[in-house]
């Protein structure tokens, strides 16, 4: 059994985020040959490219981490129809400078939940935008746009919808047969 290290970003930096808790859901879920750990976004600085010759060390760290790993899930809201700011500026950091692109290849998926009845599906087609830019294969199929309800998801992961933890579950078995074939079509670059 193959094992696949998968690295997910909240777009939130809200301690108490919705897609926090949606996030530990997934992890619960997901098959056994998907580890998963989280690459925290909160302390990057604003991108610039006057940092391009020399990074700060945590946007270092925060790139190398999106490297190491065989896969990215982005658990993203949707703040205003798009993405928020905080994940757009770690994704700058980590596909640039231009040439040195973390994202090349990287098997990719996109998740998120709001208390909206389209859920973040606004949000998920301009970040799916910049992930299509940054030449990173996506999943494009369950399309995962939750409708958060107060109980939907304990803080600990739990999902209370029967419905709602299978969907999780499908979700995340497609995600480890998407990541099996794009790594065994493009080699994996670290």
């Amino acid at each position: 059994m193959t094992k696949f290290e998968v690295g997910y970003l909240i777009g939130s930096l809200a301690s108490q985020s919705i897609n926090r808790r949606l996030a530990r859901a997934l992890v619960k879920l997901a098959p056994p040959e998907l580890e998963l750990r989280e690459i925290p976004i909160r302390d990057l600085p604003l991108y610039s490219y006057d940092y391009d010759s020399d990074y700060p060390e945590v946007a270092k760290r925060f790139k190398d981490a999106i490297a190491d790993v065989d896969a990215v899930l982005f658990v993203t809201p949707e703040y205003n129809r798009s993405m928020p700011g905080a994940l757009k500026n770690a994704i700058d950091w980590a596909s640039r400078p231009y040439g040195q692109n973390a994202f090349t290849r990287k098997p990719s998926a996109v998740i998120g939940t709001s208390p909206g009845l389209i859920g973040t599906a606004v949000g998920q087609q301009h970040l799916r935008s910049v992930l299509g830019f940054c030449n990173s294969p996506q999943m494009n199929a369950p399309e995962a746009y939750i409708q958060f309800t107060p109980d939907l998801i304990s803080d600990d992961g739990e999902v209370s919808r029967e419905s709602t933890a299978e969907f999780l579950k499908t979700f995340m078995a497609e995600f480890r047969v998407f990541i099996e074939r794009v790594l065994t079509v493009l080699p994996r670059q670290r």
